[in-house]
């Protein structure tokens, strides 16, 4: 039986996420609904994916009886209502990154997860990928030797996106951008705490961060070194040093389609998307929807892959970045 997704929010993110699910069998997953805070949003988005219906509200999302997990997609700082909106409504959720704003919204939304006893995944989409799942793999079958340094950068000139600058619409690049690096070096390390963390940055005059290096030092002197920024493109890949080889992630490190091991280049090509998309491989997102499936077939809260604890820790650090810069939102002071 095909899991039935609902749409939260009839943004960029939303209208990618919906054609990822296209490129899966559709025995397997269908959309029944989308919502939006415009009732013509949500039918224009509903014509557009030949979905039945669309709700000028998210209320009657969270009250359709015919929906399995909700997929959010509108920005950071409505994340908190939304999730706890739907899963009130004993609805599983998929939310879009980062959860929340702050580690207080997080371990909001964690709690109402396990009060209402549904599934609840952050869309980390990058973890998901052929190539992350290989990454894990060969790291785990000691491919490269013990883990010494990892380095990577995220960077994309975005200073023309409001959501990026604007304070009260949880900008910054940190949360959009730098994320994704962090994540990576806390897959890497499997979700160690690091023993340090300290971060250098340029802020912009609306208060939030725009370009920063972020130095992490882990037990037994292991290393790592990321930099993000929203107003210049940077390399964009990604690299683990071990004391026996390397592992290459070349560019765009957060939606991966090839691998360099030791110098062996692989490709894990993506399926062609039936609409254009927003973001660069938007076609990639079907693989954290498929985790969703799974999880729920086998009746789990959450993913082994992107675990309540990993959303924690990786808050948790992104909430020290942001002390270190200086870079304060009003959630923080709630």
């Amino acid at each position: 039986m095909a899991t039935r997704w609902g749409i939260c929010s009839a943004g960029k993110i939303s209208h990618d996420f919906t054609v990822a699910l296209k490129t899966l069998p559709a025995e397997d997953h269908q959309v029944v609904a989308v919502a939006a805070r415009k009732l013509e949003d949500a039918q224009e988005f509903a014509r557009k994916h030949s979905i039945s219906r669309g709700y000028g509200s998210y209320e009657e999302l969270a009250r359709d009886p015919d929906i399995d997990v909700v997929y959010v997609g509108n920005i950071h700082p409505y994340h908190l209502k939304a999730c706890l909106l739907f899963m009130n409504a004993k609805k599983n959720v998929l939310c879009e990154k980062p959860l929340a704003v702050n580690t207080k919204e997080v371990k909001e939304i964690l709690d109402s997860a396990k009060r209402n006893q549904v599934f609840l995944m952050e869309a980390v989409w990058t973890r998901f990928f052929p190539v992350s799942v290989e990454v894990r793999k060969l790291l785990a079958q000691g491919e490269i030797g013990v883990v010494k340094m990892i380095r990577s950068e995220f960077g994309i000139p975005l200073l023309h996106r409001p959501r990026l600058v604007e304070k009260e619409l949880g900008g910054g690049a940190l949360l959009s951008l730098g994320m994704y690096c962090l994540q990576f070096v806390c897959m890497v390390y499997n979700g160690e705490r690091p023993e340090s963390i300290q971060a250098t940055g340029v802020c912009l005059e609306t208060g939030v961060d725009e370009t920063v290096i972020v130095t992490l030092k882990f037990s037994e002197n292991r290393m790592a070194v990321f930099t993000y920024s929203s107003s210049m493109k940077l390399p964009n890949d990604a690299i683990i040093v071990g004391t026996k080889g390397t592992i290459q992630i070349p560019s765009w490190m957060w939606c991966p389609t090839s691998l360099i091991v030791n110098g062996k280049e692989t490709q894990y090509p993506l399926p062609e998307p039936s609409l254009p998309l927003n973001f660069h491989n938007g076609t990639g997102m079907r693989y954290e929807a498929e985790e969703v499936r799974q999880c729920l077939l086998k009746g789990l809260k959450e993913s082994s892959v992107m675990s309540h604890s990993d959303s924690l820790l990786l808050i948790e650090l992104e909430d020290e970045i942001r002390r270190q810069l200086g870079v304060v939102y009003s959630q923080d002071c709630q």
